[in-house]
C-alpha cells in the first residue's frame, strides 16, 4: 500500500465533498483519524529488514563470490580478498556494520552461486553475473544494480593468426556450462554459420587449462574474464590475443533473495551511492573534510550531515560516508582493481559515468 497517496487522496476527498455529500460528522472524523495515522506510518524509518536483522546479530555480511577472478574477486595467498566485486561487498558491510572488514567471502562456481542464494547461505551475491531476464524472473531472486558492463569474447594464441571471430568457423571452443556463455556461444555460431564446436566443462578453471594446453582453439567468456585470465594464467600474456568482436550485453552486478525489500533497497542504494559519490567528487581522500566544508546539497545529503536518508533504510545517516570512506567512489574502485593502471589495464569505456560518455548512471541519493 502506498501511505502517502492514499492519505492524500483522503485530504482530497473531504475537501471535494465536505458540504456536498450527507455523510455523518463523525465518519469524517474517522477518515480524518484514518488519513494522519497512515501520514504518520509514511514518516516512520523503515525496519532494517529480516536479512539486516540477520546480519546485525552474527555481526558480518556474507557475500558469495568467485572462486578465483583477478581483478573481480580472488583470494591471495594470505586468504586476502580483493577484487571490483570483493570491493562492492567490503561497501555494504561499512555502509550496515561500519567495519568493511566484517565480511565472510563464499567462493562459488558457476553452478553453485543462484543455489547459495536462495537458500540463505550468502547475503548476497556479488559475482560476475549476468542480468538477464530468465534469472531476474524464474529463480526468485532479484537484480540490485549494474557495475560492470560487459560482452562476451573470444581469446586465441597469436601464433594461430586469428584476427576476427569469423574465422573461427568449425573450430573448437573451449566455455564453462552452467552459464550465459555456453548459450551465447551456440547463438552466436548458429546466427553466423560458423558451425563451431563447443567443448564444454563445468568448472572455470578446467576450461582455462583446456585452452592453454591446446584443447581448444578459442576460449570465450565475458571479455574482463579473458583480460583476467589472460593476466593471471598465461605464462605469456602477449601470446594471447583477445578478439575485437563482443557477441552479447552482459551487464554483471550483485544479486540478493527475493522476499526482503529492505536489504534489495540497501544493496541497491549503496551502489548508487558510489557512483553519485564520483559523479560529485567525494572521495575515499576527501570524504571526511568535505562533511564539514562542502555546501553542495547533494554532496551534504550523500553524506548525511543535511538529510538523514539512512533512516529510510533501516540505517544510521553517516552510512554513505563510510562505505566511500572504505572502498572509495566507483571510479576509485574500478580504477584499483581493473582500470588502465591495474594488472587487467581494462580501458574504462562504456564503464564510465553517463555525463563522460559511459552508461553509468546513478540514481539521485535523494
Amino acid at each position: 500500500m502506498n501511505f502517502p497517496l492514499v492519505s492524500s487522496w483522503l485530504r482530497k476527498f473531504f475537501n471535494h465533498f465536505s458540504g456536498v455529500l450527507p455523510i455523518p460528522i463523525g465518519t469524517f472524523k474517522t477518515l480524518a483519524l484514518v488519513a494522519a495515522a497512515l501520514g504518520t506510518l509514511a514518516a516512520l524509518p523503515a525496519h532494517a529488514g529480516k536479512t539486516l536483522d540477520g546480519i546485525k546479530a552474527r555481526g558480518q555480511v556474507i557475500c558469495g563470490t568467485n572462486t578465483g577472478l583477478a581483478g573481480f574477486g580472488a583470494a591471495d595467498s594470505a586468504g586476502k580478498w580483493s577484487g571490483l566485486d570483493v570491493d562492492v561487498c567490503r561497501a555494504i558491510a561499512a555502509a550496515t556494520l561500519g567495519d568493511a572488514e566484517k565480511v565472510k567471502y563464499v567462493p562459488l562456481n558457476a553452478q553453485q552461486r543462484f543455489t547459495a542464494l536462495q537458500s540463505g547461505e550468502v547475503d548476497v551475491l556479488s559475482r560476475n553475473t549476468t542480468f538477464s531476464l530468465t534469472r531476474d524472473a524464474s529463480l526468485g531472486l532479484h537484480v540490485t544494480g549494474v557495475t560492470y558492463y560487459d560482452g562476451q569474447g573470444f581469446m586465441v594464441p597469436v601464433k594461430s593468426k586469428i584476427k576476427s571471430a569469423k574465422q573461427l568457423k568449425g573450430q573448437t571452443v573451449c566455455v564453462q556450462s552452467g552459464t550465459t556463455t555456453e548459450k551465447n556461444l551456440t547463438d552466436y555460431s548458429k546466427a553466423s554459420g560458423l558451425g563451431i564446436k563447443p567443448v564444454v566443462f563445468e568448472q572455470l578453471e578446467a576450461a582455462e587449462n583446456a585452452y592453454f594446453t591446446g584443447r581448444c582453439i578459442a576460449y570465450t567468456t565475458d571479455a574482463s574474464g579473458l583480460a583476467s585470465t589472460r593476466n593471471k594464467v598465461a605464462k605469456v600474456p602477449a601470446d594471447h590475443l583477445i578478439l575485437p568482436e563482443l557477441i552479447s550485453k552482459e551487464p554483471l552486478g550483485p544479486m540478493v533473495r527475493r522476499g526482503d525489500d529492505e536489504w534489495f533497497a540497501i544493496v541497491k542504494w549503496v551502489i548508487h551511492g558510489l557512483l553519485e559519490a564520483e559523479e560529485y567528487g567525494i572521495t575515499q581522500a576527501n570524504v571526511d573534510s568535505l562533511k564539514t566544508t562542502s555546501q553542495d546539497p547533494v554532496v551534504k545529503r550523500i553524506l548525511g550531515t543535511s538529510e538523514d536518508t539512512g533512516k529510510l533504510l533501516g540505517l544510521d545517516k553517516e552510512w554513505m560516508g563510510r562505505a566511500i570512506k572504505a572502498t572509495g567512489n566507483y571510479g576509485e574502485i574500478f580504477e584499483r582493481n581493473v582500470g588502465p593502471n591495474s594488472a587487467l589495464g581494462l580501458p574504462r569505456g562504456v564503464n564510465n559515468l553517463w555525463n563522460k560518455g559511459g552508461l553509468m548512471y546513478a540514481f539521485p541519493v535523494r
